[in-house]
């Protein structure tokens, strides 16, 4: 199991353990949130490892969704001095495709606020990014 799932396992369980019952809202927006972290702190092979790929990619793929995810930090830093805090704003499940769409706010060192739409999407139990 890969890193960024074994965690968002982890956060399932915790709710569970909590409160008996998973609450697919949170655990979306919870693992959203993880993995726009792990953009943060600089874990781009983590943050890689969150996006869905169950397809079958073309040689160098993993890589160039590494690079792309460093470069829109560098733009990031560059143009708003960089991403200083994230916050969930929420999700909206659709249980039934095993799909969601997670909001998160991304705050700025400009201080600027943007919210963005991250969509998900549920396999074998774990959210990935699409």
């Amino acid at each position: 199991m890969k890193p960024a799932h074994l965690v968002c396992t982890i956060v399932a369980a915790l709710f569970v353990a909590c409160s008996g019952e998973i609450d697919q809202e949170q655990l979306v927006a919870n693992t959203a949130l993880l993995y726009c972290q792990y953009l943060i702190d600089g874990k781009y092979d983590d943050f890689v490892a969150g996006i869905d790929q169950h397809v079958e990619q073309a040689e160098g793929y993993v890589e160039e969704l590494r690079d792309n995810a460093k470069m829109f930090v560098v733009a990031q830093a560059k143009t708003r001095g960089g991403l200083v805090g994230i916050e969930k704003a929420g999700a909206e499940v659709n249980s039934d495709e095993h799909t969601a769409s997670a909001f998160i706010r991304l705050h700025y060192a400009d201080s600027t606020t943007e919210q963005v739409v991250m969509p998900m999407v549920e396999r074998d139990g774990v959210w990935l990014m699409r």
